[in-house]
């Protein structure tokens, strides 16, 4: 594992609060966040997308994403 790389695992209870303050706290200090999404949280590519516009929702941080996998890499979006 690289240094400074931030890893978090979403579950069967989805995008709650906890995991949005995670995030948040998270992405003041890295400008990467790693997500894996494990099975019991969804089980296709639909109810995955849905998961991610759900969080990226909640999240008042900007950021943008990329999907590989079951894995979301969430990026803080530069204020340039």
């Amino acid at each position: 594992m690289r240094p400074g790389l931030v890893k978090f695992q979403i579950g069967k209870n989805g995008v709650t609060l906890g995991v949005v303050e995670s995030l948040q706290l998270a992405l003041k200090n890295h400008s990467q966040v790693r997500i894996s999404i494990l099975k019991s949280a969804c089980r296709d590519r639909e109810g995955l997308e849905k998961l991610v516009l759900d969080l990226k929702e909640k999240m008042p941080i900007k950021c943008f994403y990329r999907i590989i996998g079951f894995t979301i890499i969430l990026k803080k979006q530069s204020n340039k």
